[in-house]
């Protein structure tokens, strides 16, 4: 079984995927985590570090899922795709991830510390592809012309949208992994 503060950022994750971040009770994670609200505060001081620390738990774990990906592959073009593929696809952990990730950015909105913390996150993201995509162009499988940080950017943006079309019902999953499939060809132009 996981340890405390696991339980308790498993919970909140389940409950902002599912409900959002607006009315969000401690108690009411509390009760979902299976523990006392002390414990809660014990471990995440307040309400916002318990939103924080989330954050932080939902990249985690997306990185455990992207990070999946082939880096034995020698092509990182193929490592690119399969990263960003791995965004959308049926298991629960990736559902809840990218529904709370959402509710998260939609916060951020009304949150400075949210948002700070969010644009370190993309960032990060943002970086882990333009890597991959100017080593791409270093083994001529992508348009030397393209700006790896905009394509970069332009992706992660494309992934946040495709997957709250995919997670509301307003694409099916296949479209939205056509589409994104579609894309990256898009922006990595062959030479």
């Amino acid at each position: 079984m996981s340890n405390r503060p696991t339980q308790i950022l498993e919970a909140t994750a389940r409950l902002v995927a599912r409900r959002g971040v607006r009315g969000l009770r401690v108690e009411e994670v509390s009760a979902e985590a299976g523990v006392s609200t002390a414990l809660v505060y014990y471990h995440f001081k307040d309400r916002a570090g318990l939103l924080r620390r989330t954050l932080e738990f939902i990249n985690e774990r997306a990185v455990r899922y992207t990070d999946g990906a082939p880096d034995t592959c020698a092509d990182p073009r193929a490592q690119l795709t399969d990263m960003l593929l791995r965004e959308m696809q049926e298991a629960g952990v990736v559902r809840e991830n990218s529904a709370a990730w959402g509710e998260l950015r939609a916060s951020a909105i009304f949150d400075t510390d949210l948002r700070e913390q969010l644009a370190t996150a993309t960032g990060a993201w943002v970086d882990d592809l333009a890597h991959l995509i100017r080593q791409a162009q270093t083994d001529g499988l992508a348009d030397s012309q393209v700006d790896p940080e905009s394509a970069a950017e332009r992706l992660t943006a494309l992934v946040e949208g495709l997957s709250q079309r995919w997670l509301s019902g307003t694409t099916s999953l296949e479209r939205a992994r056509a589409l994104l499939r579609d894309a990256i060809a898009l922006e990595l132009r062959r030479p």
